[in-house]
């Protein structure tokens, strides 16, 4: 009897476990697979390439146990479990990243990969998801095309085009274009451009890296004959305008190249490659001029219709020449490409009379315009781009050309030049330039007829994945997200940029200042992959690296040091805490440590002068020392803290006792401990060591203190420059004093952010005084880590670095007075944070979202008499850890 109770007991259990283990297997899933962190790559050389994912599960508590990849190039038999490549087996783990191990990939070849996990229950998903990516050329010697040119002679402007026919006689079962080009290039089959990326390929040291871009073109060939075409741009390869910063004079200067390779793959096994070469025409094009930095000429008059197809007569056009590669180290271009992302139409249309009109796109963006008119024979248009008007309403060029250098008036800045046809309507869109502007005055030399719709802007930047967001009750806080987002887009074009008019530039310290607003916003990985890989090109060998990243040679003597160029470290660990993978540290660890060796070697105190100091402040100017000494001192601390994830433990010791001598020669210096004052306790002085971690931890509630003092003093306005509004949000929200934090960034008055909202700015400016006489472009990144905060402070979220990539997530939002609601979300490598707050008659409401496989730690504030329930129930702590899931925290006041 006893026996048979023991049974049924058992009977029912098993019946429960089997059920609860069927409901796991029925929800736990994945999404989001990526091959080097995008979707279904073709053209990858890296061997190795990373894999990630997330799991999907909305249960509370969900987590990943165990994981399992499989690669084969037959993605049938990966659905049997056959995996020809590699299998890992299954792996007791909750990452979500894994780095390929398997037999050696090759070249041109395609493969699928599957994963398969397992629940915090241990029970198999029964959905698996395949993805794919495909292997490029892998090693120079693959290539088998020539590099052709048409001329040797730099100087010539217009831009060449080249044409090859050819025939396909057997069923073509697929076809990749591979192409590398020194300059731009707009490639095109059968008359139709391939892909919708822009720009490329992206701007390098093209003597020490060229990159080439891959495309799928099976589509874009028919049977029997086919024409090639490609377009070729001057690009950063060869600047024929002339500035400040000697673009022209850039070592690798040249006419335009390019390499093709067509590789047809058929239906019967074979292949065939076509290749550029001597068999290649070539002619000059209706772009009669082309400047990545100020603007492009067309000449309708010169167009050769259909030069891009099978029926073109090309007998008067000439042979091409060879040329040598612009370097030996032709890698691919595996990254998020620049596209025009977003069409804008004009806002408004002013006419001033028959030859002169003014459109108004309402914001401000990097881009170009694209404009439909008609017109007789020889008439000639000019499109001049600016950012601001005359008095009266004319465009107003002043802030933003200051630093070129014309030799004639051949090359207006910023202003394209288009000369009609006659044939009927037209349209005109510059191919290898961009802009930074909203408004575009059209005048011409004959009179033509102008409506509001002919003429629209794109917003062209790189493409990245959004990641973020935040909503606020007061709006002003969004239009300053808003115009910070901007900013961050406008300046990103294959690399970090500080403005996209006067300079469009790689300045180092702006992308340091804006790097946690970039990863928070975007998913930028792959840009600043890329990026750093420049840094490793510009290093000289005794460590220095230039101010601008990449450099046709300026930079090295001006405008460089830790203030500026320690992006060779803060860049590679905000990655690491961002997503959680090592490898950009590992790329930069001997680059991080000749920095550094080079610093401490030249500047043997601890101490050191090298840098540019607090760019632009508003009033107040502090020591150089001060300033580069702290970012030092964290270069120092980010070295040591990548030696120990490297298992270099000599390393390790070296620059942790390295970073303590610098902290103490500091704090000796410039610190009065009595007081807690560094220097003569300005704003900058006191929050930027504040935020890089080098206050005493006894001193470090009295420097705070004395912070908000100060901003009181400073009727709670900025007295910063460049370096200090990097750190004083955050130096003064971390340390106690949000409110203080948030009473700066929702300012109107000048000097604010808000200020220049009020003012009618779209974008970020580059001087907090509006009509400032110098460094006043009115795009520019550089005072852009208000966005970040936003997520830090308000929202609360930050990465752990003990589990980086948000696999634990620091959660700490700063309810603050003059909001009522707050919302950040982040789309990290594990899925959405979620961290909202609003106030209630009764207290405090936090809505909180942990994404599968994660997990938080939730610090509330500490006040007296407070009722805290999490999920409806009581909770006596205000540290509370929070697994994967939806969470409600109700904090009230019980006085």
């Amino acid at each position: 009897m006893i026996l048979t109770k023991v049974l049924k007991i058992f009977v029912s259990l098993m019946c429960i476990c089997s059920f609860f283990n069927t409901y796991a297997q029925s929800l736990a899933s994945t999404s989001g697979l990526k091959t080097e962190y995008l979707n279904h790559p073709i053209g990858l050389d890296n061997p190795y390439p990373r894999f990630t994912w997330k799991m999907v599960d909305t249960r509370n508590g969900a987590r990943q146990t165990s994981f399992r990849i499989m690669v084969s190039t037959d993605s049938v038999g990966l659905t049997l479990g056959k995996a020809i490549q590699w299998n890992t087996r299954w792996l007791q783990t909750n990452f979500a990243l894994k780095t390929y191990g398997g037999k050696a990939l090759k070249a041109f070849t395609k493969y699928y990969w599957r994963l398969d996990i397992t629940d915090q229950f241990h029970a198999k998903s029964l959905k698996y998801k395949i993805s794919s990516f495909e292997m490029g050329m892998m090693n120079i010697k693959n290539w088998q095309s020539s590099w052709i040119s048409d001329h040797e002679n730099l100087n010539i402007k217009p831009a060449p085009y080249f044409r090859k026919t050819f025939e396909t006689i057997k069923k073509i079962k697929y076809a990749r274009a591979y192409i590398a080009a020194g300059g731009l290039y707009e490639l095109s089959i059968n008359g139709e451009k391939i892909g919708n990326h822009r720009l490329d390929p992206m701007y390098t040291r093209f003597d020490r890296r060229t990159l080439y871009i891959t495309y799928d073109v099976t589509k874009q060939l028919t049977a029997g004959k086919n024409a090639i075409g490609v377009l070729l741009g001057n690009g950063w390869y060869n600047h024929q305008s002339t500035a400040v910063w000697n673009f022209e004079k850039a070592p690798w200067r040249n006419r335009p190249t390019f390499c093709l390779d067509l590789k047809i793959t058929y239906q019967d096994g074979s292949s065939e490659t076509i290749t550029s070469g001597k068999d290649w025409k070539t002619d000059l094009s209706p772009i009669i001029f082309n400047s990545i930095y100020t603007a492009e000429h067309y000449d309708a008059r010169l167009e050769q219709e259909g030069w891009n197809t099978v029926k073109f007569d090309d007998t008067k056009w000439k042979n091409v020449i060879y040329r040598a590669a612009p370097s030996n180290h032709i890698v691919a271009q595996a990254m998020h490409p620049i596209r025009n992302v977003e069409e804008i139409p004009a806002k408004s249309l002013k006419k001033f009379n028959d030859t002169t009109y003014v459109f108004d796109l309402g914001r401000n963006i990097s881009g170009v315009s694209k404009i439909k008119l008609n017109g007789s024979a020889g008439t000639i248009v000019r499109l001049k781009h600016v950012e601001r008007l005359y008095p009266d309403g004319r465009a107003d060029l002043s802030n933003i050309d200051v630093h070129y250098r014309p030799t004639d008036d051949k090359d207006p800045f910023q202003t394209d030049i288009l000369i009609l046809s006659g044939k009927g309507e037209q349209s005109f869109m510059p191919r290898f330039n961009y802009k930074g502007f909203q408004y575009v005055e059209v005048t011409s030399n004959q009179p033509l007829i102008l409506k509001k719709q002919d003429l629209v802007g794109y917003f062209m930047h790189s493409d990245v994945p959004v990641t973020g967001n935040i909503k606020a009750s007061d709006p002003l806080i969004n239009k300053i997200y808003a115009a910070t987002n901007s900013s961050y887009l406008s300046n990103l074009f294959g690399y970090p940029t500080d403005c996209p008019q006067r300079e469009k530039n790689g300045w180092t310290g702006d992308a340091a200042i804006a790097i946690e607003t970039g990863l928070y916003g975007f998913d930028g990985i792959t840009i600043y992959e890329k990026w750093l890989a420049d840094h490793r090109d510009e290093q000289q060998p005794n460590g220095i690296l230039p101010s601008i990243i990449p450099t046709g040679g300026w930079g090295y003597e001006w405008g460089n040091g830790p203030d500026w160029t320690s992006t060779i470290a803060i860049i590679p660990w905000n990655i690491y805490l961002f997503y959680g993978d090592k490898k950009l540290l590992a790329d930069c660890y001997d680059n991080i440590r000749k920095y550094v060796n080079h610093i401490d070697e030249n500047y043997p105190t601890g101490l050191t002068t090298w840098g540019l100091g607090d760019w632009v402040p508003v009033k107040s100017k502090s020591p150089v020392e001060l300033t580069s000494t702290c970012y030092y001192y964290a270069d120092a601390v980010i070295l040591a803290k990548a030696a120990k994830l490297l298992g270099k433990m000599d390393d390790y010791k070296k620059y942790s006792e390295l970073a303590t001598k610098i902290r103490n020669a500091f704090n000796a210096k410039y610190l009065n401990k009595v007081t807690g004052i560094y220097s003569t306790g300005t704003q900058t002085e006191l929050s930027v060591p504040l935020f890089w971690g080098i206050v005493p931890d006894e001193n470090r509630k009295k420097v705070a203190a004395n912070l908000a003092k100060r901003v009181e003093a400073d009727h709670f306005h900025l007295d910063v420059g460049l370096l200090g509004t990097k750190a004083i949000l955050n130096a003064l929200s971390e340390n106690g004093y949000g409110n203080i934090a948030y009473k700066i960034a929702s300012q109107k008055t000048f000097p604010s952010w808000g200020w220049w909202i009020v003012n009618g700015a779209t974008t970020l400016y580059e001087n907090w005084p509006i009509d400032a006489k110098s460094d006043i472009s009115m795009n520019h990144i550089m005072f852009g880590e208000i966005g970040a905060w936003f997520y830090k402070a308000p929202g609360g979220i930050k990465p752990d670095e003990n589990q980086p990539g948000f696999k634990h997530i620091l959660l700490n939002p700063k309810v603050v007075e003059g909001l009522t609601y707050f919302e950040a979300s982040h789309d990290g490598p594990y899925g959405q944070i979620k961290s909202a707050w609003k106030k209630t008659t009764a207290g405090i409401q936090y809505n909180i979202t942990i994404p599968a496989n994660s997990s938080a730690t939730l610090v509330l504030p500490v006040i007296k008499n407070q009722v805290i329930q999490l999920n409806g129930k009581i909770n006596k702590r205000v540290k509370i850890n929070l697994s994967a899931g939806n969470h409600i925290v109700v904090v009230n006041d019980n006085s």
